[in-house]
């Protein structure tokens, strides 16, 4: 058993940028790179793409990454853990495979871990009188929406990593997986922690570090509220977790890379997206982050220490997608002199609009960019006579309609301002209607949910 396991932390997000996870995986003596793709809509915009493309259904980055790092991550011993597979874990581990066979890296071994998906469980839940309570709304009524489910998708620990892993696994390729079990799972594979009483405050432990680095950059500078003091950024560096036997670990980045890793840092993530941090409720524990020690134990460099917690909930978390309805949007911006009440002008305008076309729609919500679109209702109410002062306004109309016919009004609205409306307005492109994708969090007995790990060989 090794006395301290290096993970990398390869991803953020879908879309993260590559190249920090590539100088890790060249210069980072690495055990395992580990990335994390999903957020929560994520997984209903695959699994729309599924329903188009069988074949589809995974993170495009995933698959692309993989095959990228491949070599490297062979020559140097390093493992690649990923939750990109989507709704579709099984044709991503398929592209990988095949990937690996086109670079003559045969024998490759790749994991598939299945088991989060429940779509085709939903109705046993029903009949089986599974409450399916909203957890944001507290609305009970899951009927309402049944006919309307485009996914559903089940945060699930790290077991299937572990098995992969037990497999010989050069890859493993997971589905939603909670983002913190693509650094559990290698962690209790290589320690060899069993699910029970004594090893409860080393899972709780792997959750928090995962936690503090599973949105990479966000640790070593990124989002902070300090971010003038963080040094070249855009080659920031990506953080390193140096885990001990003793639940222990260390935080730290490559030498020579931008960001920086300090207590502050830590911390600024440490409590990003909780919510009791006494209670951090995750599938493989539930971590207690009030326990925790920080010590800046060098340059770039923290250490973190006496973690505790409980064991794994007997509820895991099931974030259902469902169609509803559609979004009309347009975009127009307007110079000075007088910016803003050109802007109102054109507001005014497309209401007028909107009436002569007869447009249904349950929201219809206006913005002046550069003047209240981020802070909205919270923001001060313009000054007319200060607001005409800025080089340039823009408007924002976002229509919020049951179907794509009535949203498409919005886009010919706004392509009306192109004549009707004042003099100097600019334009982007016309924006085409785009589907509304909610979500419905629910919790939902353990017991219904069965992981299944499968290894291909290139």
């Amino acid at each position: 058993m090794k006395k301290v396991v290096r993970l990398g932390a390869g991803s953020g997000f879908w879309g993260d940028a590559m190249d920090p996870a590539v100088e890790l995986l060249e210069r980072g003596e690495l055990d395992y790179l580990c990335f994390d793709f999903l957020a929560e809509l994520t997984m209903a915009l695959l699994q729309r793409q599924k329903l188009k493309n069988p074949q589809m259904g995974y993170v495009p980055d995933a698959v692309t990454y993989m095959n990228a790092m491949l070599k490297t991550a062979r020559d140097r011993g390093t493992k690649l853990i990923s939750n990109g597979g989507g709704v579709n874990p099984r044709a991503a581990a398929e592209r990988i495979a095949e990937g690996a066979r086109a670079a003559g890296l045969q024998g490759t071994r790749i994991a598939l871990v299945e088991g989060d998906d429940l779509l085709h469980k939903l109705d046993d839940l029903i009949a089986q009188r599974v409450p399916m309570v909203n957890m944001d709304t507290g609305d009970s009524d899951f009927a309402a929406i049944r006919s309307r489910v485009v996914s559903a998708n089940v945060y699930t620990d790290s077991t299937g990593i572990v098995e992969g892993l037990a497999g010989g696994a050069d890859v493993v390729i997971a589905g939603r997986v909670s983002d913190n079990a693509v650094y559990v799972g290698p962690l209790a594979h290589e320690f060899g922690w069993a699910r029970d009483a004594a090893h409860v405050n080393r899972f709780a432990s792997a959750v928090t570090l995962g936690h503090i680095v599973e949105c990479a950059a966000a640790c070593t500078g990124g989002m902070s509220s300090r971010f003038a003091e963080m040094p070249n950024m855009g080659r920031v560096g990506f953080p390193i977790v140096e885990f001990s036997a003793d639940g222990s670990a260390e935080v730290t980045k490559l030498a020579g890379t931008g960001g920086r890793v300090d207590l502050f840092t830590i911390k600024e993530h440490l409590v990003y997206e909780i919510a009791d941090p006494r209670s951090y409720l995750m599938p493989d524990a539930v971590a207690d982050f009030t326990s925790l020690k920080l010590e800046q134990a060098g340059e770039d460099r923290v250490r973190v220490s006496g973690i505790t917690g409980r064991p794994a909930p007997d509820m895991l978390k099931l974030v259902v997608g469902y169609q509803d309805g559609w979004i009309g949007e347009s975009m127009a911006f307007f110079p000075w002199p007088n910016a803003f009440d050109r802007a109102v002008k054109a507001r005014q305008t497309m209401l007028e609009r909107f009436e002569r076309m007869g447009l249904e729609a349950s929201q219809v919500h206006f913005d002046f960019i550069g003047v209240n679109m981020l802070h909205g209702p919270g923001a001060p109410k313009p000054d007319p006579a200060v607001a005409n002062q800025l080089p340039e306004v823009g408007l924002r109309c976002a229509v919020r309609t049951r179907t794509a016919e009535e949203a498409d009004k919005v886009r010919r609205a706004g392509s009306h301002l192109w004549i009707m409306g004042p003099g100097g307005t600019s334009f982007g492109t016309p924006m085409k209607p785009r589907p509304v994708i909610s979500l419905w969090p629910t919790l939902i007995p353990r017991s219904f949910v069965e992981q299944k790990t499968e290894i291909l060989v290139s």
